[in-house]
């Protein structure tokens, strides 16, 4: 293999190694204006995309241990990588594509370790980001323990407001 594919070839391994997900798409009529809108999108959501030939991404994903079939890469294929919370990325290639004239297929993805068809990846790109997630898993606990809380401040308060009218009462006779 010459120096410049194997170049190539080592650093799309690295990049499939480093990201949390990927999403491989077949894209078509992707200008210079829209590529650099589509890249600037992605790198706002926490994700990048390249565009790669189709026989170095099955090598390179073969080096990491993802099996890819051949006969799925039709076409012109960008691979989306997310570098952290994988749903923004995806969400921000799925709107994208929306505004611009369904630009993107998406033909499978990888998320922590998991090959998922395209169906998967569009039923992962529409949970809500990982942030809003956290946040709503601590609401959930947080709110047996704050209704609980609520409880003993009425009851608490309800005694007290028994004592004083029992004292007003007194004080009137």
């Amino acid at each position: 293999m010459r120096e410049e594919k194997q170049l190539l070839l080592d650093e799309i391994k690295e990049k499939i190694d480093s990201a949390n997900a990927i999403v491989l798409t077949k894209y078509r009529s992707l200008s210079p204006e829209v590529s650099a809108d589509f890249r600037k999108s992605l790198a706002d959501a926490g994700g990048s995309f390249a565009v790669v030939r189709k026989r170095v991404l099955i090598k390179a994903a073969e080096a990491v241990g993802i099996a890819l079939d051949p006969e799925m890469l039709q076409g012109h294929i960008g691979v989306m990588f997310a570098h952290e919370d994988p749903v923004s990325p995806t969400k921000a290639l799925f709107e994208f594509s929306k505004e611009n004239d369904e630009i993107f297929e998406v033909l499978a993805g990888q998320f922590e370790g998991r090959l998922c068809t395209a169906e998967d990846v569009k039923t992962i790109s529409k949970l809500p980001p990982q942030d809003e997630m956290r946040a709503q898993f601590i609401g959930l606990l947080e709110a047996p323990m704050s209704q609980t809380l609520s409880v003993m401040e009425a009851l608490l308060t309800s005694v007290m407001h028994c004592l004083e009218n029992k004292s007003q009462q007194e004080g009137s006779e």
